[in-house]
């Protein structure tokens, strides 16, 4: 574990680091921005570098009355600080190409090229910080209800019109609370829902240390149950514990099991691990009817190919966040097959949460926060 630790440390301080001078190159030195402005400027950067590389650590050990607030500073920086590294990027690139069109000359004259490197800093400024304050907007406000309609062929008459309401990487952890989860609960009790399902990352941290910020989970009301499916961050945070608490406030965890809702006329509902830990998606499916519909619960989109070669007629993930902060899609897209919304296979669809919450930066630019209602359709000819 220590050793673990140290090599996170090691390679987080260096891109952090390198990430924080890339900054501190384009808008102090190559800006040249006056004094005492860049002094000040410098200073900051090495603290908030510090400030951030520490807390990783310091977090967790800290009490949450001052691990919260600190996590939401150092947070809140890392996100302006992804955001200015886009944009001044994408300055470099503009600035490249200006720079092509007019002609290298424009590199020979001194003053013509530091009012260069100030216009194209001064508008990465403004554009990293108008991602960032965007994203924090998006984050502090309501959670909006999606609504999703999903027409499956083998769902009987009797089931047609039934819902589902999933939320997914909710993150319970440094910056999210039981406010926050007070109110999505009673979001979710208003739209009594046939069902309620959790798929996944719904922690980031042990049970000692939010049980009573996961306490309102306990007033979910759906027609036919709760149920979770654990996601890869239930298992840094201590998953056997979490699965035994979560019984105790009514939600029931599906560990590569199903069960059946609304009866002989209803449906199988499965759920799988994450697939970091050892999902069995054959046990979960195995002896079930083949003529009757099956939604799957699975943390990562990722494994839907089986999903659809074992007949599941929907899965529903989460795990991606639908990016979260674009342009961040693009790289999960290396990863998941699917980043967010309803897609088609052969047989199966499959739908992927946004989220609810966020991780790390309490940020969303281009992937909103979302409770999702899903009604399940049964297709007539």
């Amino acid at each position: 574990m220590a050793a673990r630790i140290l090599i996170f440390l090691v390679v987080g301080s260096l891109i952090m680091g390198s990430a924080h001078r890339y900054v501190w190159a384009r808008l102090v030195r190559d800006a040249a921005m006056p004094a005492p402005w860049a002094r000040l400027a410098t200073i900051a950067l090495v603290v908030m570098f510090v400030l951030l590389m520490s807390s990783f650590v310091a977090i967790r050990g800290l009490p949450r009355a001052y691990g919260g607030p600190l996590a939401w500073v150092v947070y809140t920086w890392l996100g302006i600080l992804f955001f200015m590294v886009v944009s001044l990027g994408a300055s470099d690139l503009a600035r490249f190409v200006t720079v092509r069109v007019q002609g290298l000359a424009t590199l020979e004259d001194p003053e013509r090229r530091q009012a260069i490197a100030r216009l194209f800093a001064g508008g990465a400024t403004v554009l990293g910080l108008g991602l960032s304050a965007s994203g924090a907007i998006s984050v502090l406000s309501p959670t909006a209800v999606k609504r999703v309609r999903v027409v499956i062929d083998r769902l009987t008459g009797a089931a047609s019109g039934m819902r589902i309401v999933q939320i997914s990487d909710v993150h319970v952890g440094p910056t999210i609370g039981r406010t926050f989860i007070r109110g999505i609960v009673d979001r979710i009790n208003a739209l009594d829902a046939d069902v309620v399902v959790i798929t996944g990352d719904l922690v980031d941290g042990p049970v000692e240390r939010l049980v009573e910020h996961v306490a309102p989970l306990a007033d979910l009301r759906a027609k036919h149950g709760v149920y979770f499916v654990t996601g890869n961050h239930e298992y840094y945070a201590g998953a056997d514990a979490w699965i035994a608490h979560l019984a105790t406030l009514g939600v029931r965890t599906l560990r590569n099991e199903r069960v059946r809702i609304g009866g002989e006329d209803g449906f199988d509902l499965a759920g799988i691990d994450d697939h970091s830990a050892g999902s069995d998606l054959p046990k979960a499916l195995a002896g079930r009817e083949a003529d009757r519909a099956c939604v799957l619960l699975a943390h990562q989109p990722r494994g839907i190919e089986l999903a659809d070669e074992l007949g599941v007629d929907l899965q529903l993930s989460g795990h991606t966040h639908g990016g979260q902060m674009f342009p961040w899609n693009f790289a999960v897209r290396l990863q998941q097959p699917f980043i967010a919304g309803l897609h088609k296979l052969a047989r199966a669809q499959i739908y992927v949460s946004c989220g609810t919450g966020y991780w790390g930066p309490p940020m969303r630019v281009g992937a909103p926060a979302e409770i999702t209602e899903i009604e399940l359709v049964k297709a007539f000819a």
